[in-house]
Parts: structure tokens; sequence; C-alpha cells
């Protein structure tokens, strides 16, 4: 119902942005390892980290083998690291760069918080709205429950509100507990499209929060049963509008990075969301079918055909995707937004983003929709010749913290190094919050979640926050 209008003429294609500078704004959607296979939720990760995406874990742990690059692989494209898959290369890895936490009762540990450049809080999902995370039983086996820290067999639920988050003050302290054990990892908040979101977002970057996700309502999962997913939540391009100038007029765009995703399939998807504030992109249903998804529709069911949402083994044998399926996939959505950036007369995205003043109704009446104003997403505030606030603060940070001063302390960063034991008498006030996070974050770091022998004897003395 709208399109992109030039207000300069076309440019020559080879002055705009690189495909792989475009690549960098793309994610994967928050798809989990256990309603995904073992082998697609690899790939889809190899492919993207190859090209400098980011993929999302979705809920439920991951594998620590993920966090190693790849040294071992032969001609054929085969690594004794990663015997089931295909079409692998020296130097790829199989982490996902976004860690999600989601109730955080499921495979969230301090090793796993510390591998993530990004960790997701999700409040909520775009596709079923209102419903926690689902994996049913039948899709839970020995692996996947031990990712998990889980038993097979049994169904995973996780009941809404998460993390029992009940205001905007709970979030905060979530999101301060998370920057406290991994300071150098962004912190972003997936909310669902509705009515009323851009309220929700102001108080979430208020909150602390580095990026913001708004999931638009189109897509699936391939854990949850159909009644789910059907007639729930709204399209992102009303809520990326509602959430782009909400933020815009209380002076809070700088805060956050804004992440849209919910059905993008194309390069001119991207720049329509662009056009509307995103600043990155995420692609789940379409990057699942680059890589051999059919949409049999029976992911909940656990016989998916062609091995990608299922964890039987003579089902997941029939998997073919490869890394190089999801990368070239995703260069021709970069290379066609490209084409379109060149057709309006820009040569990078961050030049449109939020410029919604570019957006017109097509000449194509109908009568179904003659009725409808669109004003709510084209009338935004104009940011044309201002563009301040696109200049985005670097990762958040809570400020001077207890835990700093106890690992400035070389007797502390000896115990962790070395293993010793070490018996400390520290002072604390209210102001102190979380305190040994950060210390448990560089534990698991150096030694992994069990790999450390030593002992940290700390008696604080006064009242903590």
């Amino acid at each position: 119902m709208l399109e992109p209008v030039a207000d300069r003429p076309p440019v020559p294609l080879e002055r705009v942005e690189p495909v792989e500078e475009i690549m960098k704004r793309f994610c994967t959607g928050g798809m989990s390892l256990g309603a995904l296979s073992r082998e697609a939720h690899e790939t889809l990760a190899i492919g993207v980290n190859r090209f400098g995406g980011k993929s999302n874990s979705g809920e439920g742990g991951e594998d620590s083998v993920r966090w190693l690059k790849l040294s071992d692989v032969d001609e054929n494209g085969h690594s004794p690291t990663l015997p089931h898959l295909k079409g692998l290369k020296n130097g790829d890895i199989a982490t996902s760069k976004i860690k999600q936490v989601a109730s955080g009762r499921f495979g969230v540990t301090p090793e796993y918080l510390r591998s993530a450049e990004q960790i997701e809080i999700k409040i909520a999902q775009g596709a079923k709205p209102g419903e926690g995370g689902q994996l049913p039983g039948v899709k839970i086996d020995q692996y996947i429950a031990s990712i998990r820290y889980s038993k097979p067999g049994v169904t995973l639920i996780s009941p809404p509100p998460h993390h029992d988050i009940y205001s905007i003050e709970d979030l905060a302290q979530l999101i301060y507990d998370l920057h406290m054990i991994s300071p150098n990892a962004k912190v972003s908040v997936k909310l669902v499209s509705c009515v009323g979101i851009g309220t929700v977002a102001a108080g979430v970057a208020k909150a602390n929060a580095d990026v913001i996700q708004v999931s638009g309502h189109d897509g699936g999962t391939g854990a949850s049963p159909l009644t789910s997913i059907k007639h729930a939540g709204g399209p992102w391009e009303l809520g990326l509008a509602e959430v782009h100038q909400s933020l815009l007029l209380n002076h809070l765009r700088r805060q956050v990075i804004l992440r849209v995703d919910g059905g993008l399939k194309t390069g001119y998807d991207v720049v329509m969301a662009s056009l509307m504030g995103a600043d990155e992109f995420g692609f789940g249903t379409i990057a699942m079918i680059a890589e051999g998804c059919i949409m049999a529709r029976i992911c909940h069911t656990n016989s998916c055909p062609v091995g990608v949402t299922t964890q039987k083994e003579e089902l997941r044998k029939k998997f073919t995707g490869t890394p190089e399926n999801v990368l070239d996939f995703f260069s021709f959505v970069a290379e066609e937004a490209r084409h379109v950036l060149a057709q309006l007369g820009y040569t990078s995205l961050s030049q449109i983003t939020g410029r919604a003043d570019l957006l017109k109704p097509r000449d194509r009446p109908l009568h179904k929709t003659t009725g409808l104003d669109l004003k709510f997403v084209r009338d935004l505030p104009n940011v044309k010749h201002d563009r301040e606030w696109s200049a985005y603060l670097p990762t958040h940070s809570n400020g001077p913290v207890l835990d700093d001063e106890l690992l400035a302390n070389p007797d502390v960063v000896a115990a962790i190094l070395e293993h010793n034991e070490l018996k400390l008498a520290v002072p604390i006030c209210n102001t102190d919050r979380a305190v040994g996070a950060r210390i448990a974050g560089e534990v698991a770091m150096r030694h992994g979640n069990r790999g450390w022998t030593g002992k940290l004897d700390i008696t604080f003395t006064g009242c903590a926050g």
C-alpha cells in the first residue's frame, strides 16, 4: 500500500555501499536448537557468521563446541568437530552471536552469557504474543535435554510474563544484571508489534537497553501448536513506526539500535523497514527456506520431512543445506537493497533510516483499502536534515561498580587465573547491586562453568542493594 518515492536523481550502483556492509545489519530470528534440528541451527549460524551478521540462538542454551573456530576441515568440507555438517571451511564458527535468555531457565549459564556479543531478553514472541516459549516433549532428545539442563521427553514452557517482569523497573534490573556479567555485550529487548508499543519502548530505552527488537506477527515457530500462532499479533510496520516516533519525540532514539523482524523476505522489504526507522533486520522463516525448508507446516510434530525442524535421526539425515546456501540468499537480499537505494538516489541505508517522508501511497485504489488511513506510518517526525540521533551510543555501561574494584585487586586476579583460594573483607552499600556477577563472568570466560577449582571467600559488611 506504500512505496518509496525518490526526492533526488538516481545514483550509479557502484556508488552504493557494498553488499558486505549491508549484510552486517542482518540477523536471524530467535529460533532455538530443539525447535530446529542441530544441522539446521548450526548451518544458519555458520552461514550468517561468514558475512559478519548475527544469528540468534533462541532460548535453550548452546553447545560449547560451537564457540571454537574450525581448523580441521578437509577438502570435502567435512569436519570431525561437527561431523553432521557439510560445506564447511576452515575458520568457520558455529556460535550464535545473539544469545537469548527468554525465561532464564533453559541453558542459561555464566559461560553461555559471556560467549555472546549480544544478549536478548525475550519479553514476548511476535508469532504468538501472550504466550511463552514452548518446546514439545517429543522434540527433546538426550542432546537437547543436556543443552537445556532438562530431561528428555519433558515439555519445556516459559510462562509469560518472562522473567517475572511486571514493570520497567524489573526489566531495568535484569538489563543491569546482564551488563554486569558481560559488560562488553549489548543487551537487546524483544517486543511484539501492537498498539502502545511506543510507550513500552521508551521505558525500555530508559532502562538502559542497547537494542530494541520489534517483532511482527508474520512468520512462525518450529515448536508451537498451530493454535498458538494463528490470528495473533500485528504487522511489524505499525509497531516499528510507533517505536521510532516515540523514541524520537522523547529524545531517546540515539540510545538504542532498532531491529525489526516478522516476515521480511527481500531487499525491498529491507529498504521499506529502514525508511520506517529500522537499523537492523531479522529473517526467520525465509532463512530456513534458504537452507532447505519446504514449508511443510508440521514443525510442531517433530516430523519435518527435510530435517530442518525435527530431532529424529532418520529425518535429520535428509537435511541438505550448507552455509553457502545461507550466504547466497542474504547476498541476493543485500544486492536487491543496493539497487533500490540507487534508484532512490542514496548510497547507504544509514542515509534513509527513518525517512518516512519518502513513503507515498500506491496509486492503485482497492475497494477494501479505501478507508485505510496510513498517516500513522507515513507522518513520522521529519528527520531529513536532523540526523544527530543516528550517531548511536556505544554499549551501555552500569558505571563504576564494586566488582570492578574487586577485579582490580591483583590477589583476586591471581586467584581467578591460578585457581587460588582467597579470603577478603569488603564494605558494601545499597548502591552495590548484582555484586559478584562480573566476577562470575570473568571466571566463566577463562575456565568455563565447571573448570575453576579455586575459591573466593568474600565477607561483605554493610547493606547491599
